[in-house]
C-alpha cells in the first residue's frame, strides 16, 4: 500500500474485466457464528448480469458519471496516488441522521426468494444501515457509495477521507444524495461516482436451528462487527494511463455492458478468476470453522464506538504463506448472470457478450455506469 508505487505499471493482471483497471478495492469480509461460539467465513458469489461466466466471488464496481440536474457535469478521473475511504469501521450504532448521506452510503439488501429486488435504488427504502435480521434466502448484497467531491489538492489524507464527501443534496426515494447533485464549495471537483455491490452467499445459513437461540442475527464482520454500521470500503485508484479519463467521455450508455466500451480491452471470465494473490499471512482465515475471528478482532456490539486492541500479537504479515494452487472456488448464485438472446432489460446483458450498438437512455434515467465486474 505504498503511495509511491505505481500499481497499474507493476500489477501482472487483474481480477477485473477491465484489463486497464488494476485499482484496489477492498472491503472487511463477513463470517458467520455458530451457536457454540466458532466462525466460518461466509463466501462471495457473482452478481446480477455480470456474465458470460461466473466470478469466483468478487464484487461488482460502477463508475457513474453526473446527470442532471446537476450542476457541472464534467467529470474529472481519480490521479494516480489517489485513495480513500468510505464508512467507519469503529461504528457501531445507527444514530446517524437520516439527511446524513452516511446512513444511505453503506448498507445491506436483504434478497427474498424468488426476488432479487434489483428495481430499487441501493441504499433506499427496504435496505437496511445494519445487517439484515431476518433471513435472507437468496443472500445478502452490501451496497457501498463512495464520496464523489474531490478538493482538487489533496490524492489522500491522514484521515483517508476528508479530502472528499459526497454531494448536497436531499434524501429521497429515487437517491438524489448521490445522483443529480451539486458539490459543496470546499469540494469542487467531480469525481466519477464509485459504488460497488458484493453479494454475500449466506443461503447455508438460513436454517432457524443454526441462528442464536434469542433470534438475533448471526453474522459478523471480520473486524469484530455484528451490527453492520461498521461496514466501510477502502480504494486505491490504479487505472492504466489516462484509460479511465477516456472511457468516462466515451462509454456514456446505461446498458452496463463492458463489451459495448470501444476503447477499454476486456478479458474473459478464467483470466479474471486466475489471477490471485499469494497468501499474506500463514493462517486460515476461511473454509473451516474457527475458533476465533482472524487477526486482533473480538467482537464488539456497542452501542459505543470499537477500540483497537492493545499490543496485538496476531501473525505478522512479514512472512509470506505458500501461494494457493488450487482453482478458485466459484459459487452458482441463485440469478442469471446473464441471458441467452436479447433481454428486455438494458442492463441483462447476453451470455455472447457481442458489442451491440450502444443502448438510448431514456429522458429521466439516473447517470450512466461503467460496469466492471471484479
Amino acid at each position: 500500500m505504498d503511495p509511491s508505487v505505481d500499481i497499474a505499471e507493476t500489477s501482472t493482471c487483474t481480477t477485473c474485466r477491465f484489463v486497464e483497471d488494476k485499482s484496489n478495492y477492498w472491503t472487511a469480509v463477513l463470517y458467520f457464528k455458530s451457536r457454540n461460539g466458532t466462525y466460518i467465513r461466509v463466501p462471495q458469489m457473482a452478481n446480477h448480469n455480470t456474465g458470460p461466466g461466473l466470478a469466483a466471488g468478487g464484487m461488482t464496481i460502477y463508475y457513474f458519471q453526473p446527470g442532471a440536474p446537476t450542476r457541472d457535469l464534467k467529470v474529472k478521473a481519480f490521479a494516480k496516488g489517489f485513495r480513500m475511504i468510505v464508512g467507519d469501521p469503529f461504528r457501531r450504532n445507527g444514530d446517524i441522521d437520516i439527511k446524513n448521506p452516511q446512513s444511505r452510503s453503506t448498507t445491506f439488501r436483504c434478497f427474498k426468494k424468488n426476488d432479487p429486488g434489483n428495481s430499487g435504488t441501493p441504499g433506499f427504502p427496504g435496505d437496511t444501515f445494519h445487517l439484515p435480521n431476518e433471513p435472507c434466502e437468496e443472500g445478502i448484497r452490501s451496497n457501498i457509495y463512495f464520496p464523489q467531491c474531490w478538493d482538487g489538492v489533496n490524492l489522500d489524507t491522514p484521515d483517508h477521507s476528508s479530502h472528499v464527501t459526497h454531494p448536497v443534496g436531499t434524501i429521497s426515494a429515487e437517491g438524489l444524495q448521490f445522483f443529480g447533485t451539486d458539490c459543496p464549495p470546499s469540494h469542487p471537483v467531480r469525481l466519477p461516482l464509485l459504488f460497488i455491490e458484493i453479494n454475500w452467499d449466506t443461503r447455508t445459513f438460513n436454517d432457524p436451528d443454526l441462528w442464536p437461540v434469542d433470534g438475533s442475527q448471526p453474522f459478523v464482520f471480520s473486524m469484530g462487527d455484528p451490527t453492520g454500521f461498521g461496514q466501510h470500503a477502502d480504494y486505491v485508484f490504479g487505472w492504466e494511463g489516462d484509460s479511465l479519463q477516456r472511457a468516462m467521455e466515451v462509454c456514456t450508455g446505461f446498458d452496463g455492458i463492458p463489451t459495448n466500451c470501444p476503447v477499454l480491452t476486456v478479458q474473459d471470465m478464467d483470466s479474471m478468476n486466475n489471477c490471485r494473490q499469494p497468501n499474506k499471512i500463514a493462517e486460515v482465515v476461511e473454509d473451516e470453522y474457527l475458533e476465533k475471528l482472524p487477526g486482533c478482532n473480538p467482537e464488539q456490539a456497542g452501542p459505543d464506538p470499537a477500540t483497537i486492541v492493545p499490543e496485538c500479537d496476531a501473525l505478522s504479515t512479514t512472512a509470506v504463506a505458500p501461494s494457493p494452487t488450487a482453482p478458485p472456488a466459484v459459487v452458482t448464485p441463485p440469478w442469471p448472470v446473464c441471458h441467452e438472446g436479447p433481454g428486455t432489460h438494458p442492463l441483462a446483458p447476453n451470455c455472447d457478450s457481442i458489442p451491440t450498438k450502444t443502448a438510448q437512455v431514456p429522458e429521466g434515467t439516473p447517470a450512466p455506469a461503467l460496469i466492471t465486474p471484479a
